[in-house]
């Protein structure tokens, strides 16, 4: 055996060797080394399927400044991945945040994390399938000459059962598969940011760089693009536009939820949750950049905000356009596979723990592919049950004491409001619980360590997710502009729904008593007694 081997499976053991001492038997195949890691992270951030579906609302809100906007999730969210990491580091176990959290603070706090964190998940694979229907029509148009109808339920409906159920197949041949679906959609994801933006360019951009740093009137009511009225304040209208970006900086945690089956995996996942975000952030900005410089040479705003990305793009060669429908479709597919991968790890992990009804058979692994089967097929079967919400679209108001459902809003676009606050929800929730075990006294052990920055890095993080979990939810109305991304009320509604659904299942079915014992049987406990409901 030479060196390199050697070293391989030594990490390989050492690895292992961690996973039993957190009691936990490996099952999973250990295949994944650096860049395939990252690429599953990279791919659920996604700066395409992100750019391309709220480039509009940005540039809308707040005029082409909204590009520089970029940087407040980014380097918010890099500060979380340092804490990710360091828990990473130590805690190299799938399911990721429900794992941290319960060495952390303890069984009943891990599992709600898990709970708010698994709902966000099948509901951004939802969301992510869904919202490649338009671009699937239109490619059907332009080849077959087929007039499907984006907003049709039925044409919706097929669509995403198609997706599904290749993704579901990508998944459950294994992670290595998974893997190559992944890395395939970074370069993917390469052309279509990057190489889109040098496209435009060449093709000729009708503003200059300027351009980027004005506002377009934004600020006003009567030069607002949506005509939402800032009373001249354009930090206002950027606390509203800072959620498109925020909308799209999330996804690398999911490293973590891959960890059993990365090598190297206390080193390595660190690594790929800053540079999935780093990257991210450089493929956003390019992209947006181009997008934004390429806009109509006059009342550039208006003109996006009423034709979208494809009026930008409509300048292009007709061939061109179909070869970039092709890339968001794909876009689109690797990002949902990578979310949907994920998940199945964290609901794997969540039974393995007993914290599930039906945990035994959710756990099972299957022995041919590796791969947690039952926990995908659970996960799709949910997720096909979420895109059948849209055929519940009332045709007026509905009241629900002072919460208003509004009408013709299909109730997956409610749901889908619950995405991005629930995993804001469920990060802030981990950081907290990262808080509580360094005051208790925990010391990471783990290949990655913050050290003396601890303490000031996990405030900042905590800080940033705190303020921009309140700027997602925060209900100030329907006709607000904050109401085209958050519908009022709903979303805290929702959140409220699933905490209720969650807390009865606890108190009569107890699964925290099963995360306990696993947690008394293998591993580290919390420094001091759990947290636990009155």
């Amino acid at each position: 055996m030479d060196g390199d081997a050697a070293s391989a499976v030594g990490v390989g053991s050492n690895e292992d060797a961690r996973l039993e001492s957190l009691g936990y038997k490996p099952q999973l195949n250990r295949v994944l080394g650096l860049f395939s890691n990252f690429a599953v992270a990279f791919t659920y951030l996604s700066p395409m399927v992100g750019i391309y579906s709220l480039f509009v609302l940005g540039f809308g809100m707040a005029g082409p400044a909204y590009i520089w906007l970029t940087f407040v999730p980014l380097v918010g969210m890099l500060f979380v991945a340092l804490v990710f990491g360091e828990l990473a580091s130590h805690y190299p176990v799938a399911g990721a945040l429900f794992q941290y959290s319960k060495f952390s603070v303890g069984p009943r706090y891990g599992w709600f994390v898990g709970w708010f964190y698994g709902f966000a998940l099948l509901i951004t694979v939802a969301a992510v399938d869904t919202g490649v229907v338009g671009y699937v029509t239109a490619l059907t148009h332009n080849w077959f000459g087929w007039n499907l109808d984006p907003g049709g339920h039925g044409t919706i409906l097929v669509i995403t059962l198609i997706l599904l159920a290749i993704q579901s197949i990508v998944n459950i041949t294994g992670a290595r598969i998974m893997a190559d679906v992944a890395k395939f959609g970074v370069y993917v994801e390469i052309v279509g940011t990057l190489g889109i933006a040098i496209i435009l360019a060449i093709h000729g951009f009708h503003h200059g760089l300027g351009f980027l740093f004005s506002s377009q009137g934004a600020q006003h009511h009567a030069t607002n693009a949506f005509a939402f009225d800032f009373h001249g304040s354009w930090l206002a209208a950027g606390l509203i536009a800072v959620l498109a970006p925020v909308y799209i900086f999330y996804g690398f945690e999911s490293a973590g939820d891959i960890a059993e089956e990365t090598k190297d995996a206390g080193r390595q996942i660190p690594k790929a949750m800053r540079h999935a975000l780093i990257w991210g952030g450089i493929g956003s900005f390019i992209l947006t950049a181009g997008l934004l410089l390429a806009t109509a040479k006059h009342n550039p705003v208006g003109a996006a905000v009423a034709g979208g990305v494809p009026s930008i793009l409509a300048q292009l060669p007709s061939w061109l356009q179909d070869c970039l429908l092709l890339l968001i479709i794909f876009a689109f597919f690797s990002c949902g596979s990578s979310i949907q991968g994920a998940g199945s790890r964290l609901a794997f992990s969540y039974a393995r723990d007993g914290a599930l009804p039906g945990s035994g058979w959710i756990s099972r692994v299957n022995q041919r592919f590796k791969t947690p089967v039952n926990a995908l097929l659970m996960g799709a079967v949910i997720t096909v049950l979420f895109v059948v919400l849209v055929y519940i679209n009332p045709g007026s108001n509905y009241h629900i004491w002072f919460v208003t459902y509004p009408a013709h809003v299909n109730a997956l676009v409610a749901l889908v409001s619950f995405g991005v606050s629930g995993i804001y929800l469920s990060f802030l929730l981990t950081v907290i619980g990262a808080i509580i075990a360094r005051a208790r006294g925990w010391q990471p052990e783990g290949s990655f360590q913050l050290g003396k920055w601890g303490w000031p890095v996990l405030l900042i993080a905590a800080g940033y997710l705190g303020a921009m979990f309140v700027n997602v939810v925060y209900p100030s109305g329907l006709s607000s502009a904050r109401g085209l991304f958050n519908l009022d009320w709903i979303t805290l509604f929702i959140i409220f729904l699933i905490a209720v659904v969650g807390a009865v299942y606890l108190l009569i079915g107890r699964p925290d008593r099963n995360v306990e014992r696993r947690l008394e049987r293998g591993g580290e406990a919390p420094e001091s007694p759990p947290i636990t409901a009155a």
